[in-house]
Parts: structure tokens; C-alpha cells; sequence
């Protein structure tokens, strides 16, 4: 243990070479058993339309038994390519590699290897439109999996399907018109909607530096041959936030940067409104009548992806009521349930391995009983839900629980978040000054991309700036456990004729919470602001997400969103934080703060205006929460 302990300190609670050298060694075990218990086959899978998917097949050389196919779809790349070249890893684990499975790994339509054209996050063709040779992801799936039965031996005639973030995406679109022999999918943080909630865009407003940063690599289609991936964009200076506001207005970057290259930046910035274009590419509606059993699995602190899995779960609950439709969500960052180990994230610390929970008791369980009806996966709850605050798994029978309450809390005035209405007189507000060339920062540290652990960054770098308000309870008598989607909504005028709000819901620890230990980078957990849930909205969309509208100068207008859901106790003595402020740089791209077609506008067209939000008894602003006793 104190040799743990001083390796942690001397790396800084990273891993260093020595944790390195023991992981290779551990590659390098798993590498030598796949080798000497799973033959290796390619295929070119015939598609309806004659188009041909490559597919790499990993079947157990034990022959004494029939084994489940376990099925992932991927646009990232099937690699490595030839049948003498191995993975290191099968499924999520060695569990899955020594009770043994068929693994099957694909490259979706128009990537890497596999023929046809490639379409991000592709519509669904109803089932009663499509004609012989229609094609989408769903059928896709069936089409392969009609073939993997019929041609790859020794199979059990039942096929499970997983994956995580776009692989995601795919494991749900496979439960949509799903073949008979699909008895399991576990979709997992599938990328779901890409104007609301996920990834690029957030309620409109664009996730720039996530966007750049995954389509200048992603975004530029297969690499060269004999290249496995795109190298990273080199920025020429760590600090991000210099290097995107020196880059200015969201039309200098392709003159600057992308030069026509990518196509789906330019569809990203021109379809800025909820237009046809991302309603087609939204899967819930198809989530209807399905069969297979569905694992949906997300992290609370998951920066790419939060917004999927709860949604998916929720339109599968909706419109499949007779399905087996489970949800788990845990303490992670994006995918972070895949690796055991996971017990932290940034300075936040949960004290037990809630990875390696999950894939022992959770996800294993749940194929090997769809798939070879065995072990206690008949027991699983339907939802399996980590409490963050006070570090406690609970299994619910739906989610959000039936027994919540609601709970309203005002922003009252002296920057108190109050439970009661307010009873101010109409006049009474806060106001600021939102200035898009000094944007407020979305970390008080210096990096270049959207970072893991934003997600609970302490925050008090950002309520000193005089252009974020804030709002806090006293120090709770009791705790207050949360457990649901969170409301916003706010009273506000505006001098200009568009403005963004960012809403964010905070714990901060009392002023005595002790530091971590190890603590290499004396971080000070007393006082800390523990970010929860963060969400701009654009307020232009205030009455619909189609059709934008101009604030009127000076009016008083309402703001009203939803914020994905947490599951959290502040605990006693800890205090509930609101933050409300216009940027969120360089994570969110700059309002100018007109009302216009933002990735039209100039360098001109930016300016400051004054932001008022309201808290009188006749327009209170509120957050409204879900409480459990």
C-alpha cells in the first residue's frame, strides 16, 4: 500500500512509468490468451443494396460448445486489420474472454474499410416506408447479423450487440426492427441528439472546442493508408482559450483552418436551428415495439454524451412498455464503466471501484443471462442508479423515482437561494455586463480541448467574475438528495436582441472539508464548488427551437429549460449553488449578442450588452429539482 502511495505522489496521481510497464505486461497477457483461444476471421458482409461491411470474427477454437455472437458496430475502426493480427482485449474485460463468446467487430457503411457512403448519425426509414433496398443502421445490423448466423459456425442462434458514444448509437439503432436473434443490446453513451443535448450542440448553442477538436480528426474520413488515425490538430499553444478567441468569428475557421476540408463542419454551423436536418437524425422516435432486452448505461459526469442514455431510456420506457428496458448511471466520464479502476474524477472522489461494480454485477450478468441463460441477471432492477454526495449504488423500478417531490428554489436577493417565493417588488434584480471579447472561462486552468473532468471543476475561479451571478443556500441543516431532470427558469431582459444563459448547479463543501490524500497539486477542497450539472441555452430559442426569435430590447421575457438529470445528496452542512452567466468560452462559441445567424457573423458584429435576471414576487427566477426524504 505506501508503495501505491509514493508511486501515486512521485506521478502526480497519474500513471507513471512503472503503472505503465504493469499494464503492458497485463496487454500483453490478455494478447497471448486471445491468441491461444479465439481463431481470428475477416469477412466482407453482403449488405440488401449489395454494399459490403468488413467484419473481423472472434470465435472461441474450443468446439464443445455452441457460443453467442456479441456484436459492435463501429465508425472509429475495426483495427487491427488481418487475421494475424489480434486485439488485445474482447468485450468489456476478461470475463467475457474466458466464459466464452463469438466477438464480432464491424466498420459501419462508408468507414475505414467497409464499402458505401458515410452518413453521421443516419436517419431511420420506418419499417412500413422502406423499400427492398432501403438502407439505414438498422437494417444494417439485421443484415449482418442474418448473415453471422448463417455462415459463422458453432453460434448458439443469439446475438447480443454493445458499444459506447457513436458505437452507442449503433447498439441502439440495432433494437429498431431488430432480427429475432438480437436478445440483448446495451446501448452506452449513445450519441442520441446533436442539436438538444449531445456533443455539438446544446439547446442551439454550439460546443465549439468538443466540435473542432473531434471533427478536424474524425471529421476528415478515413486516413491514409498505412496511417491507423489522423494526427491531433496542433493548436501551437496549449492555452485554447487564446488560441479560439484569437481565431474570432466561427466563419475564420475554415478559411483558417479546415479549408473545405470537412464537410460536416460546415452542416454543423449552417443547420443552426432544430430543422429537418437534425429531427430525422433523432433516434428516439424509432424506439418503439422493441424486442431485445435493453441495457442503456451513462455517467453523471460524462462530458460528451450525458443527455443519451437518459433519453434513450426514457423514449424506450415510453413507447416499449412490455420491453425489458434497464438504466444504469454511474460517477463517470465518457466510457470511463469499461475500465476497472474507476474511483475518481478530477479532485472528486467516490472511495470504491464503481467500474469495476458495474461490469461484475451489472453488465455481465445481464448478457449471460440474455444470451446463455445463466447467472443473476434475471435480478437486475431496472434501474441501477450511483448516488453521488453520499457515494451509494440504489436500484430504483423506474427512474426518475416515483416518490420524488418537487422543490422549487428562488434566487432571492443578497445573492440567497431561498425555498420560499420571493417577495421583492417588481423592480427587483441582478444584472451584468456580458462582454463576448472577455468571455467567462468553463475552467480556471489552461488546455485546449473540452476536458473530463470540467464536469466537476471547482468553480470558484468563475464566481468572482463580476459578470456571473450567484446564488447559494445556507449550510443545509439536513441532507437534500436529488434525483431527477432539473428546471430552469428565468425572468430576464436583455439590451441586445440575443443572449445566451449558462445555468449551473454547484455543491460547495464546507470551509473544514478535508484535502485529498495523496494531494501532489495542494488542491483545497474547503469551499470547494463542485460543478453538478452545467447547460446553456440560447435564448433566441426561448419559444421554439425552429423558429428563433429577437428579444425586444429592455421587455422582460421568460427562459425556460430543462437540464439533464443527477442524482445527488448535499450532505449536511454542504450548501446548494446556483451560477447563472452569458459564456461558457471556449466550451460554448460566443453569442454576439444581435439576433442573426451566428456563424454569419463578423468581428464587428459582437458586442456588450446588459443582462437582467429578475426575482421579484410577480417574476421570480427558479430552479426546480426532484427531492427523495
Amino acid at each position: 500500500m505506501m508503495r501505491r502511495l509514493m508511486l501515486l505522489i512521485l506521478c502526480g496521481g497519474l500513471l507513471c512509468a512503472q503503472d505503465r510497464g504493469e499494464e503492458k505486461k497485463r496487454e500483453a497477457e490478455r494478447l497471448a490468451y486471445i491468441r491461444a483461444h479465439y481463431t481470428k476471421s475477416e469477412h466482407q458482409i453482403p449488405m440488401r443494396d449489395g454494399v459490403r461491411l468488413y467484419t473481423a470474427v472472434y470465435a472461441p477454437k474450443d468446439l464443445s460448445q455452441k457460443y453467442p455472437i456479441l456484436l459492435n458496430r463501429t465508425p472509429y475502426s475495426l483495427r487491427p486489420y488481418g487475421v494475424n493480427n489480434y486485439r488485445s482485449s474482447l468485450g468489456h474485460g476478461e470475463a467475457y474472454m474466458r466464459e466464452g463468446f463469438i466477438f464480432v467487430y464491424q466498420d459501419v457503411r462508408g468507414r475505414n474499410r467497409s464499402e458505401g457512403e458515410f452518413v453521421h448519425v443516419r436517419p431511420v426509414i420506418p419499417p412500413e416506408k422502406r423499400g427492398q433496398k432501403d438502407i439505414d443502421e438498422s437494417t444494417d445490423t439485421y443484415d449482418t447479423i442474418d448473415w453471422l448466423l448463417k455462415n459463422i459456425p458453432n453460434n448458439n442462434g443469439r446475438v447480443g450487440m454493445f458499444g459506447i458514444s457513436y458505437p452507442g448509437f449503433y447498439a441502439a439503432m440495432g433494437a429498431v426492427a431488430a432480427h429475432p436473434a438480437l436478445k440483448a443490446t446495451s446501448p452506452q453513451a449513445p450519441v442520441t441528439e446533436w442539436f438538444i443535448g449531445d456533443d455539438f450542440r446544446h439547446n442551439g448553442a454550439l460546443f465549439l472546442t468538443h466540435a473542432f477538436n473531434f471533427l478536424t480528426t474524425f471529421g476528415r474520413g478515413a486516413p491514409p493508408e498505412g496511417i491507423t488515425s489522423w494526427p491531433r490538430f496542433e493548436y501551437g499553444t496549449p492555452d485554447g482559450y487564446d488560441f479560439h478567441l484569437r481565431t474570432g468569428a466561427l466563419q475564420n475557421y475554415d478559411e483558417k483552418y479546415l479549408r473545405g476540408e470537412i464537410a460536416f463542419w460546415k452542416e454543423l454551423l449552417e443547420n443552426d436551428t432544430y430543422s429537418e436536418f437534425w429531427k430525422s437524425r433523432d433516434p428516439r422516435p424509432h424506439l418503439k415495439g422493441i424486442t431485445p432486452a435493453m441495457l442503456t448505461v451513462g455517467g453523471w459526469f460524462d462530458a460528451e454524451d450525458v443527455f443519451g442514455p437518459l433519453r434513450v431510456y426514457e423514449a424506450a420506457e415510453r413507447q416499449s412498455p412490455k420491453s425489458a428496458n434497464l438504466l444504469v448511471m454511474g460517477p463517470w466520464h465518457h466510457g470511463a464503466w469499461s475500465r476497472p479502476g474507476y474511483d475518481r474524477l478530477g479532485d472528486v472522489r467516490f472511495h470504491q471501484d464503481t467500474s469495476k461494480f458495474y461490469l461484475d454485477k451489472i453488465e455481465f450478468p445481464f448478457f449471460m443471462h440474455h444470451l446463455k441463460e445463466k447467472g443473476e441477471g434475471v435480478t437486475l432492477p431496472e434501474a441501477y442508479m450511483y448516488e453521488t454526495g453520499r457515494n451509494e449504488w440504489h436500484a430504483f423500478p423506474v427512474w426518475p423515482p416515483k416518490d420524488a417531490k418537487e422543490k422549487t428554489f428562488f434566487l432571492s436577493e443578497n445573492g440567497r437561494l431561498a425555498g420560499e417565493k420571493p417577495a421583492a417588488a417588481a423592480a427587483a434584480f441582478d444584472e451584468y455586463i456580458s462582454d463576448p471579447a472577455k468571455p467567462v472561462p468553463f475552467v480556471g486552468y489552461i488546455t485546449d480541448r473540452m476536458t473530463i473532468d470540467y464536469m466537476v471543476a471547482d468553480q470558484r475561479f468563475a464566481g468572482r467574475r463580476p459578470d456571473v451571478l450567484v446564488y447559494e443556500t445556507e449550510p443545509l441543516e439536513n441532507d437534500l438528495r436529488i434525483a431527477g431532470p432539473l428546471k430552469v427558469k428565468l425572468h430576464v431582459s436583455i439590451t441586445g436582441t440575443d443572449a445566451d444563459f449558462v445555468v449551473k448547479v454547484i455543491d460547495v463543501y464546507p470551509n473544514d472539508y478535508p484535502d485529498n490524500t495523496p494531494n501532489p497539486a495542494n488542491v483545497r477542497m474547503g469551499g470547494y464548488q463542485q460543478l453538478l450539472r452545467g447547460e446553456p441555452f440560447r435564448g433566441k430559442f426561448r419559444r421554439s427551437l425552429e423558429k428563433p426569435e429577437p428579444f425586444k430590447p429592455g421587455e422582460m421575457d421568460v427562459v425556460e429549460f430543462e437540464m439533464p438529470d443527477i442524482f445527488h445528496t448535499f450532505r449536511r452542512g454542504h450548501r446548494l449553488m446556483v451560477q447563472v452567466q452569458s459564456t461558457w468560452y471556449p466550451l460554448v462559441d460566443r453569442n454576439p449578442q444581435k439576433f442573426m445567424p451566428i456563424q454569419e457573423a463578423k468581428a464587428a458584429d459582437f458586442v456588450k450588452a446588459t443582462h437582467r435576471v429578475h426575482r421579484s414576487a410577480a417574476a421570480p427566477s427558479a430552479l426546480t429539482v426532484l427531492t427523495l426524504d
